[in-house]
């Protein structure tokens, strides 16, 4: 059996911050306009993996009746019996306390804002139990990534810097869309509410698609609010393109490649991202 941390850090698939880091990176570039300080960059990471973390591993005590009993996540850890509840509420008490030291360390602002970052945190396992709205409320979750970096570098916050909300949230709740295709049969029979299995898995496509071109004009807003230079355009229409495939290889009568779409193809899309931001501010 794996050692404990490695239980731990399946758990919470830490693995998957390739989803939301990289936004975060962005949102303290775009903040700054340039470089933030070492510093900065090292408490935005300790902030971000401590919220995820707790993010993660609230939702799995919370779930943790529901994973037992679904086929697809029955061998999950604590469904499994690999780790205690104890231990994975020890793993979220660390994890807030790593969140709240970051927060100590970064600009004075996020000392009061913390709050608004946790709170969702808690609300959203509970969401798929009441409406198949709960994929926005996710995307609320991690597209508060760059805005809280935004906030840890500058100090403030602009109306401007919630298209980094758009740009993340609309992609994640689109993306959690198709993912929730693969367990419409057992929501259905749960009574649990997705997009897929209250409206069906041919409008719920389609109405992750229209998240994702919400998502691509948050992006473009992003660079006509900042004025940002040619590359970060190329980055967009890389997105953009990235997003068509993805959407071009799950279908309603093929579900195949979810995974692969979810996966490989958003992970390549939150690098992308960040680095049309690095190239836009290194040209200027």
């Amino acid at each position: 059996m794996p050692s404990l941390p490695r239980r731990l850090a399946n758990l919470v698939r830490l693995e998957h911050s390739v989803f939301a880091l990289p936004y975060a990176y962005a949102g303290a570039l775009l903040a700054a306009l340039g470089l933030p300080s070492w510093s900065a960059l090292i408490w935005i990471t300790v902030a971000m993996v401590g919220a995820r973390t707790l993010a993660m591993g609230l939702n799995r005590l919370i779930d943790a009746g529901i994973d037992a009993r679904n086929p697809r996540t029955a061998g999950r850890e604590i469904p499994a019996g690999l780790v205690t509840r104890a231990q994975v509420w020890g793993l979220c008490a660390v994890s807030l306390v790593l969140l709240l030291l970051a927060c100590w360390n970064l600009a004075p602002l996020t000392r009061w804002l913390w709050p608004l970052v946790v709170i969702p945190f808690v609300v959203y396992p509970y969401l798929k139990r009441f409406t198949p709205l709960c994929h926005l409320w996710l995307g609320l979750c991690i597209g508060l990534a760059p805005v809280a970096a935004w906030v840890a570098v500058a100090d403030d916050l602009p109306l401007g810097a919630f298209l980094l909300l758009g740009v993340v949230g609309l992609w994640i709740a689109g993306f959690d869309i198709i993912y929730a295709t693969l367990d419409v049969g057992f929501d259905r029979a749960e009574g649990i509410h997705s997009a897929p299995a209250d409206w069906g898995i041919g409008p719920a496509l389609w109405v992750a698609r229209l998240l994702h071109l919400g998502s691509v004009a948050s992006m473009a807003g992003v660079g006509l609010w900042l004025g940002l230079a040619w590359p970060y355009w190329v980055a967009v229409l890389a997105c953009a393109a990235l997003l068509a495939y993805e959407h071009a290889i799950v279908r309603e009568d093929d579900l195949s490649k979810v995974n692969q779409a979810f996966f490989n193809v958003n992970a390549i899309l939150a690098f992308a991202y960040l680095a049309g931001v690095i190239a836009a501010l290194a040209v200027g």
